[in-house]
């Protein structure tokens, strides 16, 4: 459930996709992978008639850029083919043959090669390993030895990441080196007692082959497990003549970041480095239905496979493991299998053993798991309704939740353990326990009546219904509870908040509910429990089971790093923002700009807009508050771009706006207005001089942007009563992650003020810009004209009512 493990079951927000959804090449291939566009097997043409909309419509609802799956019947690939684009800016389509990161799937290569050893008794599953690897010394102080079905079954105790190549570290250290630095460590649970998922116990199984055949683990792997198999186009190394077909996978976040995935190799190899295509993973499939046997022989004994397959250890409410392998039930048939989540690529492995059917999805989106699971699951089901004679059948679409039932559900449900949020943002409806787990997508079941389930990129299936008294969750139904404005938060906890880690992947510390929180790897929010003021303990579930954060301060107590399992998160700066103003280099030609800008015209529409009628905000109310940056040097540019601090919108926006004001007012607030009606050629300034990594803050001039309609306004809220401007997790402007509206981190005040302007103001027709938690778009925006009418000009031809008319 993890990177490398498909993550717990339970969104990504709707930006830009990223790829086109074009239908790639269609290919099959047979076991020997003689060729690579062989029609579908003839007697499996219902079943893939069937599947491949449902995938197509999967890949369009969750914007997967790309996406493989191979059918696997007994000892032949019936189909095998890629959808979407490998590699959009060169075109690539995916296909059969792309090559993708497929995480901890590696893991079963890894566990194959023990077994080997352990058919030709070199090696006993149930001796210390220690007795192999005598210098593998973390701190035990349980008494119980390790050994190698521990390890390989998740019951060894070891922490989740090892403190040197660790799935975050991007210096590439060897496979020695990092199963050295956990003789710096402790271990979690006592061996045997608790099912821990570790990448690092899975490491220490690796090196055990590499130390024992003094030769690189990857070449063993090559050697002993891969071309026996057969799986030319696999490897545990990204040599040239795999990567070159190596398809490019996206990273995102809850609140809209995306970016491609890192490349980087992992320290912990055997945990989580294969790269593979699904017809080579489509013939491992292939080996193991024929219980171990390969075209030269044997990869495994019957008996051995068979082994692997029976669950080791118990593992109440939890997954259950052999020796690799997840052994679970898929309507009453066993399914053995493994997922793999490594940045941006998520892997499903099925196969059921009785049935001599199995079934692999890729997907280049990170952490989508949920996904390729569900389409593996699908999969197979028609596999066996085919089988049986049943009609063939696939679940019908679900379609985003409406606006007024996303925003009448939205608020905190139930008490206890069972209390969850439901939040309504930029088209999605999410659920999110307070216990913590992954943010849930709900969409509707039918396009008629209000009944909902969950689905989306990190869950697939539970139901949810609006009922009277609130919701009802399966069986159970959750009463809506009222959320009383939050208080400020312990000032001890204050120098903890913020980001840690690396820009491939963040940890973010926040507060909420008077408990310190944390959102790790992307995608699993954890509620921890205080300890100290400086060490919290993990919840007992999720990637960290059972371990520590642990703060380090500075003399003013201020965090410089905390240490998560053996991974220690460096603080990372706020950077450009000084004073509460965001700032970004000094343009040296700033004049010249302007002069550009001034000299430019905007773009050229066609078709019928109303006639501008602009009134201005500062006349509305007197306690409608200016502070319009641009016309000082406190703003992004450090240059006043504005001859006057006055802002305008058209008249049904700025009515708006008022009425947003007076239902602030009534709750003690105000409105502090930074910026509304903008001519065209400020738009043009911003967009020549912000950096290129930067522009998605700013309007393309090509385009116009709303603020050119005086359709758009950046605002904030201040204090009625002492006029002060009210805290905010971002400040005006500042370009980064922080401005995005569903930012998780801060405190829950700062969010909790974020989140009351944006109520107020979507009330009154307003919809809030998906990376500026300030900027705020009137709906009638498209009725009005692009203007470049400067400032000077609405004054002198303003009426006496304060409007502008063209």
């Amino acid at each position: 459930m993890a990177k490398y493990l498909p993550r717990q079951a339970a969104v990504a927000r709707n930006v830009v996709v990223c790829a086109c959804l074009a239908l790639a090449l269609s290919v099959a291939c047979n076991r020997t992978m003689a060729q690579s566009a062989t029609a579908v097997r003839k007697d499996y043409a219902d079943v893939v008639e069937t599947l491949r909309p449902f995938i197509q419509q999967q890949m369009s609802d969750k914007e997967l850029p790309a996406l493989s799956i191979a059918i696997i019947d007994d000892q032949q690939i019936v189909w095998a083919q890629g959808f979407g684009m490998a590699d959009s800016k060169n075109k690539t389509p995916a296909s059969a043959d792309t090559v993708y990161r497929i995480g901890s799937v590696s893991k079963l290569f890894t566990d194959i090669a023990i077994m080997q050893l352990v058919e030709r008794g070199e090696l006993n599953l149930d001796a210390p390993v220690t007795d192999y690897l005598p210098d593998f010394r973390p701190k035990n102080l349980f008494g119980t030895p390790i050994t190698l079905r521990q390890l390989m079954s998740h019951r060894s105790g070891l922490l989740r990441e090892p403190p040197v190549g660790n799935y975050f570290e991007t210096s590439q250290p060897t496979l020695a080196g990092t199963v050295q630095s956990l003789n710096g460590t402790e271990l979690v649970f006592a061996p045997n007692t608790h099912t821990k998922y570790s990448n690092a116990a899975i490491a220490v199984v690796g090196y055990l082959l590499e130390a024992r055949s003094h030769e690189p683990f990857a070449q063993y792997l090559k050697s002993s497990v891969l071309d026996p198999m057969g799986l030319s186009h696999s490897s545990f190394e990204p040599n040239p003549a795999i990567i070159t077909n190596l398809a490019k996978a996206e990273m995102w976040t809850y609140d809209g970041l995306k970016f491609e995935a890192p490349t980087f190799q992992l320290g912990m190899a055997p945990a989580g480095s294969m790269y593979s295509t699904v017809n080579d993973l489509g013939h491992f499939v292939s080996v193991l239905l024929a219980q171990g046997k390969t075209e030269n022989g044997g990869a495994l004994k019957p008996a051995t496979l068979e082994q692997m397959w029976l669950p080791q250890f118990p593992n109440r409410g939890g997954r259950v493991f052999g020796l690799g392998f997840i052994v679970r039930s898929l309507d009453g048939h066993r399914l053995v299998g493994h997922g793999g989540a490594i940045y941006g690529f998520a892997t499903t492995v099925n196969l059921l053993p009785e049935d001599k059917v199995g079934v692999v999805v890729v997907a280049t989106k990170d952490a989508v798991n949920a996904v390729t699971e569900r389409i593996g699951e699908e999969t197979l089901r028609l596999i066996l309704a085919h089988r049986a004679g049943k009609p063939l059948e696939i679940p019908p679409p679900t379609s985003p939740v409406p606006p007024d039932l996303g925003r009448k559900l939205a608020g905190r449900y139930g008490t206890g353990d069972d209390a969850l949020d439901l939040t309504y943002l930029d088209g999605h409806l999410s659920l999110l326990k307070l216990t913590g787990g992954e943010q849930l997508e709900l969409r509707k079941v039918s396009p008629s009546g209000d009944d909902l389930i969950i689905d989306g990129v990190t869950g697939f299936g539970i139901k949810v219904e609006p009922v009277p008294e609130g919701i009802r969750v399966q069986s159970k139904v959750l009463s809506k509870v009222s959320t009383p404005m939050p208080s400020e938060i312990p000032a001890k906890w204050r120098g903890l908040i913020g980001e840690y880690g690396w820009d491939h992947d963040i940890l973010y510390v926040f507060e909420k509910d008077q408990r310190l929180n944390v959102l790790i790897e992307w995608t699993e929010f954890d509620a921890l429990t205080r300890v100290t003021d400086d060490v919290f303990n993990f919840p007992s579930r999720g990637l960290y089971d059972g371990e520590k954060a642990v703060f380090t301060r500075d003399a003013y107590g201020n965090a410089t790093q905390v240490q998560v399992s053996g991974v220690v998160f460096r603080r990372r700066s706020i950077g450009g923002v000084s004073g509460g103003i965001f700032r970004i280099p000094p343009v040296k030609n700033f004049d010249s700009l302007r002069t550009q800008a001034l000299a430019a015209h905007p773009p050229v529409e066609t078709g019928e807009f109303r006639k501008p009628d602009l009134l201005e905000l500062s006349k509305l109310d007197p306690k409608i508050k200016l502070d319009i940056r641009y016309a000082t040097t406190n703003n992004f540019l450090s240059t006043p771009v504005y001859s006057e601090a006055r802002a305008f919108l058209q008249r049904p926006a700025a009515e708006a706006l008022l009425r947003a004001h007076k239902k602030l007012m009534e709750m003690g607030y105000g409105l502090l207005i930074h910026d509304a009606y903008r001519p065209w050629y400020v738009t043009k300034i911003f967009w020549d001089a912000t950096p290129d990594d930067k522009k998605i803050f700013v309007a393309d001039p090509n385009q116009g942007s709303r603020h050119n309609r005086g359709c758009a306004v950046d605002l904030s809220l201040y204090d009625l009563a002492t006029g002060k401007p009210v805290e905010m997790v971002g400040v005006y402007d500042e370009m980064s992650e922080r401005s995005y509206p569903g930012y998780p981190g801060g405190t829950s005040l700062q969010r909790w003020h974020r989140e009351l302007l944006r109520h107020v103001m979507e009330s009154e027709g307003f919809l809030v810009y998906s990376f500026e938690w300030w900027h705020f778009d009137y709906g009638d925006w498209q009725k009005y004209p692009i203007l470049n009418i400067t400032f000077e000009k609405l004054a002198s031809t303003s009426s006496s009512r304060d409007v502008g008319r063209f």
